[in-house]
């Protein structure tokens, strides 16, 4: 893709995700890729059949594909992603996975483990001298910054040197940053997850995930081979309504993500937050970090509400404008408990509550936020 109107300048990260993913500018052509409902195409092309490729799938993953600086695979879920590159290792291979992270993700590596198709060793990744000492004999080290739940900022550069001197794969999970904020690839990353049913989406009203790896990379073939044959294809309309989510995310983003540092700020303050756990307050872990290898602090965070998990519990229902509801990345602000899910690390705190900031009005969110704090305390 080259629309730049300067070849001297490349474009910014907002512009290229309006413009990458377009079809070529012909004299009537549609403006948007449009949606190819087809399971069968014609003989004698590469496309061959429904499951193998899709020009709808086609114009995500190049848009994709560009923010990240890479090559995207799209799939019908997250964990369709997840599943295809821990699919692509040997029998016994050794992952080193974080203590945190999405608790399906971490699930998966659990129960791989108990099986013996992989021996999975958990640590802190936020801590590059444990990274550095679980590495030996490791075929992946999984990462995911920030993390879900508990928001903390992994130092992908210095793990993923770390990595690259053992031989091992290094793959992050880049959902809460999306490629606007962070990009892993450049950071040394071999391949980058998202779940696109969050940020890139945005609007709630479907799944789909997608690995992006280098562009010189074996990984893709790999990716896209686990794909056809394991049949996690996305549906051309939900691609579609991906595509055009991310025309709009740095809008989106920017909103959040400047509400999300106001509501963070505020809530350390309340006498009903024990802590909040966002990388743009100034002395947060991985505050740091996030300066280094992120263009800005994201839009998620998560507080430990003082009085436990009932307390928690009773400010996430509490909210009217809120809503109170699992996922993420949407453009309305959603809360939840993590804890209230069986799967999620006991090392997560009973009280901690996941906040997905959205695109409203500021002060309507914090207004909500503090009637249902303040009516902890009667």
């Amino acid at each position: 893709m080259d629309t730049s109107p300067d070849a001297r300048r490349p474009l910014d990260p907002a512009t290229v995700v309006v413009v990458a993913g377009r079809p070529d500018r012909s004299p009537d052509a549609p403006l948007s890729a449009p949606v190819v409902p087809a399971s069968t195409f014609h003989a004698g092309g590469e496309r061959a059949y429904g499951r193998y490729s899709n020009p709808t799938w086609e114009a995500f993953e190049e848009a994709l594909g560009v923010l990240e600086g890479g090559r995207a695979v799209a799939f019908s879920s997250g964990m369709g992603a997840v599943s295809a590159v821990l699919d692509t290792l040997p029998l016994g291979a050794v992952v080193v996975a974080p203590l945190h992270a999405y608790n399906e993700t971490l699930v998966t590596l659990r129960q791989r483990h108990e099986r013996g198709a992989l021996v999975v060793r958990p640590i802190d990744t936020t801590n590059v001298d444990a990274v550095v000492g679980a590495l030996d004999g490791a075929a992946l080290l999984w990462l995911e910054s920030p993390s879900n739940p508990m928001i903390e900022v992994v130092d992908i550069a210095a793990c993923a040197a770390a990595a690259r001197a053992v031989g091992a794969t290094v793959v992050v999970d880049s959902t809460f940053a999306t490629p606007l904020l962070q990009n892993p690839l450049s950071l040394g990353a071999d391949a980058v997850v998202h779940s696109v049913t969050k940020y890139l989406a945005g609007h709630s009203d479907l799944l789909m995930g997608a690995v992006v790896v280098r562009p010189d990379s074996p990984w893709e073939e790999k990716v896209r081979g686990r794909r056809e044959t394991g049949g996690a294809i996305p549906g051309p309309f939900d691609a579609y309504l991906a595509l055009r989510g991310m025309r709009t995310l740095h809008l989106r983003m920017r909103q959040a993500q400047a509400s999300a540092a106001v509501l963070a700020a505020r809530l350390a303050g309340h006498s009903a937050i024990e802590r909040v756990r966002y990388p743009g307050l100034a002395g947060s872990p991985g505050h740091d970090v996030a300066i280094r290898q992120m263009r800005g602090h994201g839009a998620m965070l998560a507080v430990d509400v003082r009085g436990g998990a009932g307390a928690a519990e009773a400010f996430a229902g509490g909210c009217r404008l809120w809503v109170h509801a699992t996922s993420l990345g949407g453009v309305e602000s959603t809360l939840e408990r993590r804890r209230r899910w069986p799967a999620e690390p006991v090392t997560v705190p009973e009280n901690l509550v996941r906040l997905s900031v959205g695109i409203e009005d500021v002060e309507d969110l914090w207004a909500d936020l503090a009637r249902s704090l303040d009516a902890l305390g009667r």
